[in-house]
Formats: structure tokens, sequence, C-alpha cells
């Protein structure tokens, strides 16, 4: 008993800190969603609504659009495509070959470049690529792979692969070179035994690298998960969700309403349901998917 009582004294001190730290923003967001605060009236605070903001929120005409832009381009499509690519580099970097090239240390120094650079110098510098007098029209043109440059970030059939573009860009790397450290990990013994049963390429990956390879891949995904459906920079600075609000997203609008049109509490209220999605999706991982694929590999 006094061991426990030890242990919760010398705990208290970091739980205070924690929610002071995180629950006060939480409840206090909470509590402006139920309101009608706006920008201009910070001082005279906001009136009770009770609910009537998130009523609003779900009744919109183009809630569905911001939705399905949020869910599928900037979280499932970007993600999706982070692991599988990150995944493909560290493969790559990993084989014998390339060791044998010494081209590992080279490639591994060159994604560190786009890695570092900050996501707003990133979105400037695809912005100006993405111009239609830009290096990317104007190398497709050569190649003739296209007649009539594209205003990738203001044609609607090219703005969201644009998006997605720069953000594989900025964050694949990150992907690939934690993939390759887990990938170092692996015993050689296991692939000089996979050779002398003779196992062909993909089967040593199935069943010798991918297994390995799981618990990081699923905390990554996770990560990139939480990352992507609440990131606002990349939308933002490359389109200003537009063009109209073609690639509004949640937490563009978040940023739209409470900055824009001056309702923070109905803004609040977008940010309350962002926390409850994420926070649904991973008690759902951890629980349905993570824990059993670790539970399986370890």
């Amino acid at each position: 008993m006094r061991e426990r009582l030890f242990i919760v004294t010398m705990l208290l001190p970091a739980m205070v800190l924690l929610v002071l730290f995180y629950g006060y923003p939480i409840f206090d967001n909470l509590r402006i969603s139920f309101t009608d605060l706006s920008l201009l009236g910070m001082k005279k605070g906001g009136n009770w609504v009770g609910l009537a903001n998130y009523r609003e929120l779900f009744h919109r005409g183009d809630f569905g659009h911001i939705l399905f832009n949020t869910f599928v381009w900037l979280t499932a499509t970007s993600v999706l495509l982070r692991l599988l690519m990150g995944l493909g580099i560290a493969v790559l970097l990993n084989t014998r070959a390339m060791k044998k090239l010494r081209l590992a240390s080279v490639a591994r120094f060159a994604l560190l470049i786009p890695w570092a650079t900050p996501p707003i110098v990133a979105v400037v510098i695809w912005r100006f690529l993405l111009e239609r007098n830009g290096v990317v029209n104007e190398t497709l043109m050569r190649l003739n792979i296209i007649s009539q440059p594209i205003a990738f970030l203001a044609d609607m059939r090219a703005v969201w692969p644009s998006i997605v573009a720069i953000m594989l860009w900025n964050t694949v790397p990150l992907i690939a070179l934690s993939l390759l450290s887990s990938l170092q990990t692996v015993p050689e013994e296991y692939y000089e035994a996979a050779e002398l049963d003779g196992a062909t390429n993909w089967q040593v990956f199935r069943f010798v690298t991918l297994p390995f390879l799981m618990p990081a891949i699923l905390v990554l995904g996770l990560m990139s998960v939480f990352w992507s459906f609440n990131n606002f920079v990349y939308v933002w600075l490359a389109t200003g969700a537009g063009p109209g609000t073609f690639t509004n997203v949640l937490a563009t609008e978040v940023y739209l309403k409470g900055f824009v049109d001056f309702r923070l509490g109905y803004s609040s209220a977008i940010g309350m349901m962002m926390a409850i999605i994420m926070g649904a999706f991973g008690i759902l991982y951890l629980r349905l998917v993570a824990r059993q694929q670790l539970e399986e590999t370890l």
C-alpha cells in the first residue's frame, strides 16, 4: 500500500501537467463548440447554442465532399502510397547490388534533402515547378506526353494528384529511412537459410523480410494517418482549398470558419469532430489491427 502511494505521489506532478497541457485546451474547445462565439466578440464571449453547430455541420450540402477529400485523398491515398513507396525504396537500398556499388550511402543522403525541407518550403518549391511555364510542364511537353501546359494546381483533374505528389516528396523519405533501419536488423542467417531452401525473391520478401517490418509498418501507418488527416499546410499553401472549395478538407474548413468567417464556435465543433474521428480510429486500429498483427509477428 505504501509503495503504491509512493508511486502515485511521484506520478502526480506529471499527471497534473498532462491534464493542464492537454486536457484544458480540449475541454475549453468542447465548451466553445456549444456556443456562437465570434472572433470579433472574444471579450463578450459567446451565447450557449447547444448542438446547433453540430447540427449545421452535418446538414451542410458540401459536408460529404469535405469528408471525401479528407478521408480518400488527404488520408487514404497519401498514406497508402507513402507506405508502398517507402517500403520499395527501403528494400531497394538494402539490396546487395546497391551495397556493392556503394550507392546506398549516397541514396540515404539524397533522401535526407526532401525530408529536411520544411513543408512550407516544399510547397513553395513545387508551386514553381508545377506552374504552366514550370519545369514539369516543359519536361512533359518535350517528351510529347502532353501537348498543352496543365495548370496542375487549378485543374480539377490534376489538383489532388499534385497535392498528394507534394506530400509524398516531403514525407516518403522518413518512411523509407525508418523501414531501412528495421531491414538492417534482420539477421543475415535468415536470408542464407532461405537461399539454401531455394526460396524465390518474392518468398524471401513475403516470409522473411515482411514479418520483421510489420511492427514498423503498423506504427508508421498509424502515425501517417494522424499526420495526414489533420494536415493543413499542404492543401492550404498549395491551393488555398481551391479551385473554389474543390480541395477543401476538414483542417482547412476549421481555418476558414474560424479566421475568415470569424465563427469560432462552429470552427471548434469541426475540430471536436476531427478529434473524435481520430480518437476512434486510434482505438479501433490498436485493438483490431495492430494488436493482432504484433502478436502474430512477435
